[in-house]
């Protein structure tokens, strides 16, 4: 796997995640839309640190920043 997030990409995914299991926690979510973005969460939260997003790959999106070859 060729990694296609930058960094300020992992960073939001992690902070929406973290809005999410806020939400989630304080009660404002629940029922089956606070299952279908705690699942969202998890899937930004492996996203994030694995660097590779899995929907970017057959579009060709890549939000890392290209090395200059010298």
């Amino acid at each position: 796997m060729k990694k296609n997030m930058g960094n300020a990409d992992r960073v939001l995914r992690v902070v929406v995640a973290a809005i999410i299991a806020t939400l989630y926690n304080a009660g404002i979510i629940s029922g089956i839309l606070a299952i279908i973005l705690l699942v969202l969460a998890g899937v930004f939260i492996l996203t994030s640190f694995v660097s590779f997003c899995p929907l970017y790959a057959p579009f060709g999106i890549s939000t890392c920043k290209m090395k200059e070859k010298e």
